[in-house]
């Protein structure tokens, strides 16, 4: 029976909506969301308070809805695009229907606006202009070389701004620390266009190396690369940080070497393996969040035992 279920076309149905929306990243986008709301954003509110937060829960499901139906906006309009540069993932996203695609995306984004209505006017108002926004990347900005590059950066960030937001938290080390992760992703997005360049090509997307070539993105790379030692530097004097500061000086080394091999790189294999290297320091990054001040998250337990 259990055979049958594994070879049956309702679980590759499922995998294929899984790859689709990118089930992986929805994870470490909830994940991420909640640790950075507890150990950034929350200041001296105990843990019990943040995690039964109703509004704080709305909005991550807010944003997962946005983010699932960005991901598919994405893949309607990339189809042709992946079929060249992911030629494995296209096959399995095929088994999902495209006007099946485009209800899920629809009923995805009500969703998010509901979710957005039982915070606020003002939530339900950011998460319209979100998938506005989501939406003319994919179908507009992307094409072009700097605006695509700016805006998909932004929309990346925006899911930790609506938390931020919430929380009301305007301490310095928030923004160093959204500088660093902003010039970090750009240098992730310049990465993946190098490693889908054929695409953008047979798609007729002006994407950065499109344009200005394989040198000159990646001089900007480089440039991106190093710009992140200013952050870093300046964190480094916030004793809150404790021993994310390990993390740190590992993403220093990480970004230097990558800059390095980045530069010698030529080929789709060598940007992939540089992409996914960016992506783990990344995922590392949301998780060492845990090692930020323990003796915070110790007054937060101890308000939440009083």
């Amino acid at each position: 029976m259990n055979l049958k279920f594994y070879n049956s076309p309702v679980l590759v149905k499922l995998l294929s909506l899984l790859s689709v929306v990118r089930g992986y990243n929805i994870l470490v986008l909830i994940a991420a969301q909640y640790l950075a709301a507890i150990f950034i954003f929350s200041e001296k509110k105990s843990v019990r308070h943040v995690l039964l937060d109703w509004h704080l829960l709305y909005l991550v499901l807010a944003t997962v809805c946005v983010i699932a139906s960005g991901y598919i906006i994405n893949n309607f309009y990339d189809v042709k695009a992946d079929r060249i540069n992911k030629p494995i993932k296209a096959n399995l996203d095929d088994y999902i229907k495209q006007e099946t695609k485009l209800s899920l995306y629809f009923l995805l984004n009500f969703i998010a606006f509901a979710f957005g209505c039982l915070v606020s006017w003002r939530a339900a108002l950011f998460f319209s202009l979100y998938i506005f926004g989501i939406w003319l990347y994919s179908h507009k900005l992307k094409k072009y070389p700097l605006i695509g590059l700016v805006s998909v950066t932004i929309l990346t960030i925006l899911p930790f701004f609506v938390i931020f937001v919430h929380f009301k938290n305007f301490s310095k080390v928030i923004f160093v620390h959204a500088f660093f992760l902003f010039l970090v992703i750009m240098a992730r997005e310049l990465i993946k266009d190098l490693e889908n360049i054929k695409g953008a090509i047979v798609n007729n997307y002006n994407t950065f190396p499109v344009v200005y070539g394989e040198r000159k993105t990646k001089q900007f790379i480089l440039l991106l690369l190093i710009l992140t030692l200013v952050p870093v530097s300046i964190l480094f004097d916030y004793p809150a940080i404790q021993y994310m500061k390990y993390y740190f000086y590992v993403a220093g080394i990480t970004l230097i070497l990558t800059g390095i091999y980045t530069w010698k790189s030529t080929t789709k294999q060598q940007y992939q393996r540089v992409h996914n290297v960016l992506k783990i320091l990344l995922l590392i990054g949301v998780f060492s969040l845990l090692l930020i001040d323990r003796a915070l998250l110790l007054d937060k337990v101890i308000d939440q035992l009083n």
